[in-house]
Parts: C-alpha cells; structure tokens; sequence
C-alpha cells in the first residue's frame, strides 16, 4: 500500500513566503518570523511563529493566514500555531531588515501588499472562466470593495468588451493609469471601484492577432504588475489564461501571495483538465481557494432543470483538491448576452438565477479572504520610533543639534 503523502518541512517554509506582514512589506520567512515546523505522521503540522512581542494585536492574523496557506498543502490533516517572543537582538535585527529594504530595495510591483490576489483559473477555455472573472470583481465591487481586473490572457482579451469599457490607457511620470468604472451597489448603498487592465486597451483593434512568444508574454505580465499604478484596491482579480504555461509561472514567481481560484463546468473531461491547474498552483506554492462550477445547469422558465453538461464536476474536482466548493453558477442565456452587451449579469441581471449566484460566490470569497486591516501593532511601533525621533529636539534620531537632510532615520525599537 502506498504511504499517503505529506509535506517538508521545506515545502511548509515555501508556501508560507505568501504570508506577508503589509507594514513590514515582507514575507513571515525573509523577516525571520517563521521558526520552523513539525508534520506528525499523520499529517498534522505544528508551525512555530516568533512575534516581536507576545501579545502583537495581529496574533490572529497572522495565525489565519498560517493555517490557510498551511492547510492547502497536500497531505495536510490539520494545522496547529505555536507563538514565541523574540529576544531584544532579534527585534533590532528585524527592524534593520525592514530599514534596508525600505532604502535600498525598489518594490516588485505596484499592487499594494495589503491587496488580496485572486487568479481565476482553468484547465482549458470555453469554461467562462472569463465571465466568473468579470461578474465575481462587480459582486464584490458592489459590496462596496475597490476591485482590480488584470487582464492577464494576453491573447484572448475579452475583459473590456465584456465590461463595456473602452479608451486608451493614460499615466503619468512613467507609470500607466487603469481604467477606473465606479460600480453601483444595490439596495441605495454605496458602490464600490473597479480598476482594469487589459491589452485590448493597447491594441489598435479589438480583432488584432498578438503573435507573441512566451517571453514576450511573461514580460506584458511583469509590466502590467509593475508599470500600472494600482493604488489602494481590496482585491486585485487576475483572469488566467487557459492551461498551465509562462504567465501562470510568470504570476506566482512576481505575487507568490496569490490565491488561486479554479473554474470548471461538471464534465469530467473538464474536471481532469482543471485539476491540470491545480497541481501547477501547489508546485508553485499558491494556495487554493475553491472551486467554481460554471454553467452547472439550465433551468426552463417552467421549472424543469437540465444537465446539458453533465452533473457533479465541480465537487468531484474540490474534493479532489481537499478545497471548497465556492458555488455553482447556472447556465443562464443572460451571462452570455450581458457579456456582448458590456453589462454583466450582476448589474443587469442581479436577482436572476446566474446574478444571485455570482453575489453568493463573491461572499464566500470575501469571507475566506476578508480585507487586510493596516491599522496593527506594528503600525503603533513605528508611530512610537517616529515620536522618539521627534522627541531628541532636532528631528533626526541621532541626539545632535541642529538640522540634518538625511531624512529620518528608524533606530532599533524594544516593543512592537
């Protein structure tokens, strides 16, 4: 009987370069806050997590991103977190780390840390996965989030068609503006932002072929992640190209904290495919989500439900996978219409049958990955360190008379 797999120790440490502290801007492993981890034979990990101090008010945070990340692993039965305090020299190490990053090393991109990452995957097209894209960003946009679409199927771009937006890419000072749509909510509340980036806003027409290689391709990627100025967004929602090929590998080697959303239709032969998907997401150490089922049945107007694609697809693959099932979109002819028309079936359609399950799948992924609140406790030491600074009479934290056009300077700080 073949033993059952579990991870390494060293593929717990890589998952968990995904978990970023958004103040620190850096990893839990690059700031030496992960310490290592035990996998019980029975598939049980134990990860040992060092704060700056032991009552750090994003305790908890922190130890749901562990457990989220480390539960995606294969072979993972169950999660513990083990807290310790780190000494004095360590705090002041951690915090040179910070200062030299802060000076000397320029950010990957422009999406900001305290941003969530979806990429909306499949194994290969027809699957909507374009569609889910697209309906699932103006779900959570109408909850009032601002949202980001990329664009990243350099080939097959449908994104702006699919939105209705069209017009030229502005910017400033060397970086690109997206395309900014403000998104109504319903009920008389207030909406929410969407922001998008595609290369059907580059391209002369909608029709032109892109006859491009992989590294080509990977380099749009890069820029759109580099070169565009996102801004504040809650969630950035990538929409993949099909398969497993250079942007996929381009995505999780730029934003390795991206999670991975996978959609499927309920044919097996879909599902096989899909979870092609999922096994290029955990060897690059990006955690699924969940599963969305697309185009799952049809329902008559007289009440009769039809299985034109087959039934059980998306459980099949979810269970597979040891995910959830996010949702079950049905196959309705006004996701397709809303589409060629630029009005989505969330805004022109939001109580029908494809509508309300869109607005369901996007709460369970706001749920699963709720906004990353900035206000912590690191934030409270760096308002410290900066009102010791201020407190020495001249501004620039060496205890010296007089002015200085050095800029300020963090020293080492004994509390967090």
């Amino acid at each position: 009987m073949n033993q059952p797999q579990r991870p390494t120790s060293q593929d717990v440490e890589r998952i968990l370069e995904g978990v970023v502290d958004p103040e620190l801007h850096g990893n839990i492993v690059e700031l030496g806050m992960f310490r290592g981890a035990e996998i019980a034979g029975d598939g049980h990990v134990t990860v040992h997590i060092a704060l700056t101090i032991s009552s750090c008010p994003l305790r908890v945070e922190i130890r749901d991103e562990v457990a989220s990340k480390v539960a995606g692993l294969p072979g993972v039965t169950g999660v513990s977190v083990e807290y310790s305090e780190m000494t004095g020299p360590e705090r002041t190490e951690l915090m040179q780390k910070v200062r030299w990053k802060a000076r000397e090393s320029a950010p990957e991109t422009e999406v900001p840390l305290n941003t969530r990452i979806v990429a909306v995957a499949s194994g290969k097209g027809g699957v909507g996965k374009s569609s889910v894209t697209v309906n699932l960003a103006l779900a959570l946009a109408r909850q009032g989030h601002t949202v980001g679409i990329l664009d990243a199927d350099i080939w097959g771009f449908s994104v702006p068609r699919m939105l209705g937006v069209s017009g030229r890419l502005g910017g400033e000072a060397g970086k690109i503006h997206p395309n900014v749509v403000d998104v109504p909510a319903g009920g008389g509340e207030p909406g929410g932002t969407l922001k998008v980036i595609s290369m059907g806003f580059l391209v002369e027409q909608e029709e032109t072929a892109l006859m491009w290689r992989g590294l080509m391709l990977t380099k749009a990627v890069e820029q759109f992640l580099t070169d565009v100025r996102w801004g504040d967004m809650d969630y950035l929602l990538v929409d993949m190209p099909p398969g497993t090929g250079d942007v996929q590998m381009a995505l999780g080697r730029l934003l390795p904290r991206t999670e991975v959303l996978v959609v499927t239709t309920p044919n097996e032969a879909a599902q096989k495919v899909a979870a092609r998907v999922a096994d290029m997401a955990r060897r690059s150490y990006l955690k699924i989500i969940g599963v969305v089922e697309n185009m799952s049945a049809f329902v008559c107007d007289h009440g009769e439900t039809y299985r034109l694609f087959g039934e059980g697809g998306g459980a099949q693959l979810a269970e597979a996978l040891g995910t959830p099932v996010l949702g079950e979109v049905p196959l309705d002819p006004s996701v397709s219409q809303g589409a060629d028309a630029g009005t989505p079936v969330v805004l022109s359609n939001p109580d029908g049958p494809a509508g309300v399950a869109f607005a369901a799948v996007a709460a369970r992924v706001a749920e699963a990955l709720p906004p990353i609140e900035m206000a912590g406790c690191t934030a409270r030491m760096l308002d410290s360190v900066n009102a010791a600074l201020d407190g020495d009479g001249d501004g620039d934290g060496d205890g010296s008379a007089g002015g200085s056009d050095r800029g300020t300077a963090v020293p080492e700080p004994t509390t967090r």
